[in-house]
């Protein structure tokens, strides 16, 4: 198309766009602005795309919605011929604005392919979608979502057959077609002609049902006194996971779920949240104040697409936060002490390279193989795949540093609804011992000592951030092993590390075991350093880091 300006004037005046969006470019005055929406395409990368919504090619909006879908039908007839039109697609959305609209129009753009949409509606979690592909036999499936950004923010993730998100190669090929799209070639199809050409179907309450059974088959024993005993204060955050989360707890016999009001219905500007992330304390602050109000046991919050979960226990000095490693190794090891009777040589547990080893090590005591994958979660669902394929390993559990766990098969990516019913029965089961989180975490402490995970996060925005993220990653790799004292080992997952595919990763492992990884985040203009120390005490884990993390800042603020 020629410059960026060039590019806007086209978007601004050409009648092939609507008018709310001519409208939108028309009221632009800031050159930067007009700059960062048309420099560059919004990318169609391995998680598919992500951006802040608006008008122009690097943003999220109705006509890249249509391009990503135009590619991925192509990818899907290329790989299925006509079969793909018949098995279709399974297409969800979150909370977020805009998000039925953008599903909405990918289900038109898929009838105009000559491929079956199947579009929910009614609002669905992420793991709903995974299951629902699996479960209705689809060629692929779509989910509109962000997951956690700021209310700015849409995307849409594409998965394969298995329910999967797209593995790298079949992404890489994807992305070939995405990029050979015209903006102004994509086609939808109209709604009621599409209907009578049975391309599109409608789905809602009945594969939600199925989806919440097939949940409910990871619950274990305990007695009904012990569930209602439990006094939890859960918050959706405005997102999915209130239908099934809340579901799954009462078919379970959790009596005492409260919800928080303010947070319980669907609101795409996440107005009582500076960001609906439950990795962060300001996500479940009303919870807590709630559940310290009503003296509540445990606070869950779920991220908007309910993939990934956050807690907080009630302690000797109020309510405790845990991370996602702390959580992770605490699931291990319940899950693993419930199903002792069942787990065998096959057995396995799938983690990434930045989770801590605290659950690993809990799980190689049990006996389990411990597999590492590259960070996202469908890595682990690839792993998931070929276990069921080739039966050389059994899938129990798999989890990632960033509040997302999956036990069971029914999903191939990180399903918060099952982590949700685990964590509670997990209380439950402890409560009724006289124990709290707090107090069994401390006790794994005791037993293999402390673990302290950390993840700084670092925002760089725009063209500008872009670079910068670059420069710091060329001099971290130019430094090597002097970047810090104890440094005995840097594995460049670009040079590919054992039988992962090439990544972006750093990852320094020191003398005393402990490691520390750099990545830019393949979905935020960010750039993140994790930092995992295992020492003796607390006192000296925290000194170790103060340091570590001093060589970091000082580099990246430089």
């Amino acid at each position: 198309m020629g410059t960026y300006r060039e590019t806007f004037e086209y978007w601004k005046n050409d009648p092939f766009f609507d008018e709310a969006t001519r409208a939108e470019l028309a009221s632009l005055t800031d050159e930067r602005e007009i700059e960062d929406r048309f420099y560059r395409d919004l990318e169609f990368g391995t998680g598919g795309l992500r951006g802040v919504m608006g008008a122009g090619t690097n943003r999220m909006n109705q006509y890249n919605v249509r391009r990503a879908t135009t590619g991925f039908a192509q990818f899907l007839l290329d790989t299925y011929g006509d079969a793909a039109k018949t098995r279709g697609v399974a297409i969800a959305f979150d909370s977020r604005n805009r998000s039925q609209e953008f599903a909405h129009e990918a289900a038109l753009t898929m009838a105009a392919a000559g491929i079956s949409a199947y579009l929910f509606t009614i609002l669905s979690a992420t793991p709903l979608l995974s299951f629902a592909v699996r479960h209705l036999g689809c060629a692929g499936g779509i989910v509109i979502t962000a997951s956690h950004n700021p209310k700015e923010y849409n995307g849409y993730k594409a998965y394969d057959e298995t329910g999967c998100q797209l593995g790298l190669e079949d992404a890489a090929a994807v992305i070939d077609r995405v990029g050979a799209v015209d903006i102004t070639a994509t086609r939808v199809m109209d709604e009621d002609a599409a209907r009578a050409a049975g391309l599109y179907h409608e789905i809602g309450r009945e594969v939600l049902d199925a989806f919440e059974a097939a949940v409910e088959t990871q619950a274990h024993e305990l007695p009904a006194e012990a569930r209602a005993a439990l006094k939890i204060v859960y918050s959706p955050l405005h997102g999915t996971g209130n239908v099934p989360v809340r579901e799954v707890l009462a078919h379970q016999g959790f009596t005492g779920v409260r919800i928080v009001a303010a947070q319980e219905k669907p609101d795409g500007n996440f107005s009582t949240v500076r960001s609906p992330n439950p990795e962060e304390r300001d996500a479940l602050r009303l919870a807590i104040e709630q559940a310290e109000a009503e003296g509540a046991d445990l606070v869950l919050g779920t991220d908007p697409d309910c993939d990934r979960v956050g807690i907080a226990v009630r302690g000797k000095d109020g309510f405790q936060l845990f991370s996602g490693n702390q959580t992770g190794a605490l699931l291990v090891n319940y899950v693993l002490t419930r199903r002792a009777a069942a787990l065998n040589p096959k057995s396995t547990l799938v983690k990434t390279i930045v989770t801590s080893e605290f659950g690993a090590d809990i799980a190689k005591k049990h006996g389990l193989q411990v597999v590492d994958t590259l960070t996202g979660f469908k890595f682990i669902g690839d792993r998931m795949n070929r276990y069921e394929k080739d039966g050389s390993q059994e899938f129990v559990m798999g989890y990632e540093e960033s509040y997302g766990y999956l036990v069971g098969t029914h999903a191939r990516d990180k399903d918060a609804v099952v982590a949700s019913m685990l964590i509670c029965e997990m209380a439950a089961y402890y409560l009724a011992q006289g124990k709290t989180l707090v107090d069994v975490l401390a006790g794994l402490y005791e037993e293999y000592g402390m673990y302290l995970d950390v993840l700084d996060s670092y925002t760089l925005k725009g063209k500008d951030g872009a670079e910068r993220i670059r420069a710091i990653s060329a001099q971290l790799r130019q430094r090597g092993v002097s970047l810090m004292p104890d440094v005995t080992e840097l594995l460049d997952y670009t040079q590919g590390v054992g039988d992962l595919p090439k990544s972006d990763v750093l990852k320094y492992r020191f003398a005393d075991g402990s490691w520390m990884a750099v990545r830019p985040s393949g979905t935020e203009p960010k750039i993140k350093v994790y930092y995992s120390v295992r020492r003796p005490t607390r006192e000296e884990a925290e000194q170790v880091l103060a340091e570590r993390r001093a060589v970091m800042n000082a580099l990246i603020d430089a």
